[in-house]
């Protein structure tokens, strides 16, 4: 059980020190994980930035992961997953006008031209403050990857065991705690108060 987000960060990074190194970035998912990533960084030593992306749903199956959207124009599927005939094709294309949209308004109130912190040839490190069914952080495996790091980490403080075996899009997963009896994120918390944009640019530095 973590006191808050910040707790779980504190927890979560004492088992990442063996990757502490000039080449680490520390990628937060909004919003709730940007708060647990702001303590690893913080305690690595290292840099931490906001990875905003949008998972594209399978139009029959919202939570099947068949792709991502990041920014500057990054969009990647799945592979195995990709549309097979011209209707899926224009049910993915649905989908993805919508979550581009959703994209757009994310950066623009989270990063407000605030640079992106560069990945090529560095490892980045994709932080939530837990794990469900791992569609949202598997998606931003995929940007990172498509935006230049050369390893990708997943950290986390709480994931079911049986979805922390199956994230091939990371080269490594850490997670704290990964209970066989998993029913939500939020019941590992005693503090789960939804976190504020506010909150994730004051993280950030952006003013």
């Amino acid at each position: 059980m973590f006191a808050d987000r910040a707790d779980a960060g504190r927890q979560l990074a004492s088992c990442l020190e063996r990757f502490r190194g000039d080449d680490l970035v520390v990628l937060g998912l909004p919003r709730g994980g940007v708060v647990v990533a702001a303590e690893v960084a913080r305690a690595l030593g290292v840099p931490l930035d906001v990875l905003v992306v949008r998972k594209l749903g399978h139009p029959a199956q919202p939570e099947l992961a068949i792709g991502a959207l990041g920014e500057e124009g990054i969009r990647v599927l799945t592979p195995g997953l990709a549309p097979r005939n011209q209707a899926e094709e224009e049910m993915l294309a649905k989908v993805e006008r919508r979550e581009a949209e959703a994209l757009r308004q994310r950066v623009a109130r989270l990063r407000q031209d605030h640079p992106r912190v560069d990945l090529h040839g560095r490892t980045a490190l994709v932080v939530d403050d837990g794990i469900a069914t791992g569609s949202t952080i598997r998606a931003g495996c995929l940007v990172a990857r498509a935006l230049g790091a050369v390893t990708v980490l997943i950290g986390v403080p709480v994931a079911p065991a049986s979805v922390v075996r199956q994230l091939p899009e990371a080269d490594e997963v850490v997670c704290v705690l990964t209970p066989s009896r998993f029913q939500a994120v939020g019941l590992h918390y005693r503090d789960f108060t939804q976190t504020t944009d506010a909150e994730v640019l004051a993280l950030l530095g952006v003013r």
